[in-house]
């Protein structure tokens, strides 16, 4: 492995983080906070780290193979935690580090998850760094660098590594070229919805300030889902929640649809069958919810209501950006199992939701009805294909390899957890929460107003792990723990 190239791209990480704890600085600024001075040393100190870790830089031998940019990727967002918890910390805010470290994985991991039982006791600085590790996790920490940094040819690994989905490939030639356009694509429709949270104050439409306006943004974009209330989003308007819910399911969409859009190949976009059956997903679990909560009775008082309520609760957990109006962990055992499961599918590849992946659940699904074919007609050979194009072997079997190891993972997390007697409604849905990146469980304790202030340190440190294998989809982190890794060869 190229240590000493690993080393100095993890300086260019700290540089960047450096660089992003000066934007709480000037929240506090504004709102006269004494947490300035701790997020001025933590911001110095990371920028100086890394500075020492560039100066490393071999002055030959500066490519990078797969091994190693799985590797930095997975020691990347470890010690983006680690720094960005700091903070947290120092500051009193989050006495425990091992809490503050939860909670900053969770941010970055975009998972949501929270150990903090007030969030209003926050300083407004602190709130805002933790919505805006979100933001920047939610693209990804090192897309971000690729587009800013220029590196060998060998960099896919790093975008190969940190982006979600069964497989991904370059929109443009040039590797810096494409992460520059998904990060504007991102920053756009970031901007975007601001401004349609703040039109809506403009008319009326419902009370909210800049500072929730940026915060709640950057949540959505990242599909993270940390609040700024106690409350979530249920004391605000219909209107500023249904702006929340459309972009939601915006940010769930494959950002190359979006690319396509741009470039008026809108062909293309159209006949792609991931992002219709998310659609098609989306639209049937507001179906079945809806009825069963109308059937039930109590819940909501008219039938605008309880769709409204329900097309948010369903954008919240497909995407798993995990914010709410409403506290599902009460709704009936049916419409909490189609929410379980839609934490299980999550959105698009190539978004920056969580989950399995719906290709991944197409792929599945298609190599299973293959496979019956040949069973019933043993000659026949069948082709499998997305899209008008034929999916490789290697994808194929990646697949399949995620199943296994993601069902293993979450076994062994949910009996680690279950260490805890908290019952098993709430093991399992926290492991699920935290491994597909959602945050809100499907229990009172865990549930979208719950927190997991009283989960053991072992459960804590289990789930933090999980929310880095759902981020980076298993294999860089795996890749890491392995003796193998290490091993020369």
């Amino acid at each position: 492995m190229n240590y000493r190239m690993i080393l100095s791209l993890l300086g260019d990480v700290l540089l960047v983080i450096g660089a992003f704890l000066l934007l709480p600085c000037i929240v506090a600024v504004i709102y006269g906070e004494p947490e300035l001075w701790v997020l001025l040393a933590t911001a110095a100190g990371s920028g100086l780290l890394g500075g020492l870790f560039i100066l490393l830089r071999p002055k030959r031998r500066r490519e990078l193979h797969a091994r190693d940019g799985f590797v930095m990727v997975a020691l990347s967002w470890i010690l983006i935690s680690l720094v960005g918890a700091i903070p947290f910390t120092v500051s009193g805010a989050i006495p425990s580090y091992l809490d503050a470290v939860f909670e900053t994985m969770s941010g970055f991991t975009t998972t949501g998850a929270s150990i903090l039982r007030a969030v209003e006791d926050l300083p407004k600085c602190l709130l805002f760094w933790r919505s805006f590790t979100h933001w920047l996790g939610g693209m990804g920490v090192l897309v971000f660098m690729l587009a800013i940094v220029p590196l060998s040819g060998e960099s896919i690994y790093l975008l190969r590594a940190e982006s979600p989905g069964p497989s991904v490939s370059k929109m443009v030639p040039k590797m810096r070229t494409s992460a520059a356009i998904l990060y504007a694509i991102y920053c756009a429709m970031t901007l975007l919805q601001i401004l349609f949270y703040r039109l809506g104050v403009l008319f009326g439409w419902g009370e909210m300030t800049w500072f929730d306006s940026l915060c709640l943004a950057f949540g959505t974009a990242g599909t993270g889902g940390f609040s700024v209330r106690n409350s979530g989003l249920a004391d605000y308007s219909a209107y500023l929640q249904a702006v929340t819910t459309v972009f939601m399911v915006l940010f769930g969409v494959n950002f190359s649809v979006y690319f396509f859009l741009l470039r008026r190949r809108f062909r293309l976009a159209w006949h792609n069958s991931e992002v219709r059956w998310y659609f098609i997903i989306i639209f049937g679990a507001i179906v079945l919810i809806s009825a069963n909560l109308l059937l039930t009775g109590g819940f909501f008082p008219t039938v605008f209501q309880t769709i409204h309520h329900v097309a948010f609760s369903v954008g919240s957990v497909i995407t798993t950006t995990g914010f709410g109006t409403a506290d599902f962990a009460k709704w009936p055992e049916f419409s909490k199992t189609v929410l379980l499961i839609l934490m299980a599918i999550g959105a698009c590849a190539g978004s920056t939701g969580g989950g399995i992946k719906v290709s991944r659940v197409l792929i599945l699904a298609k190599t299973a009805r293959a496979e019956t074919r040949h069973l019933l007609h043993p000659h026949s050979v069948e082709v499998m294909t997305m899209d008008g194009k034929r999916v490789s072997s290697e994808v194929i079997r990646g697949t399949m390899a995620f199943f296994i190891c993601y069902a293993a993972i979450a076994v062994v997390s949910i009996l680690l957890v279950s260490l805890d007697n908290f019952g098993a409604e709430t093991s399992v849905t926290s492991v699920f929460a935290t491994l597909n990146n959602i945050g809100p469980g499907l229990s009172l304790e865990v549930g979208p107003f719950g927190s997991y202030a009283n989960f053991s340190a072992l459960s804590k440190v289990v789930l933090t792990l999980d929310m880095l294998l759902g981020r980076l989809e298993l294999f860089p982190v795996l890749l890491l723990l392995s003796p193998a890794t290490w091993r020369k060869h």
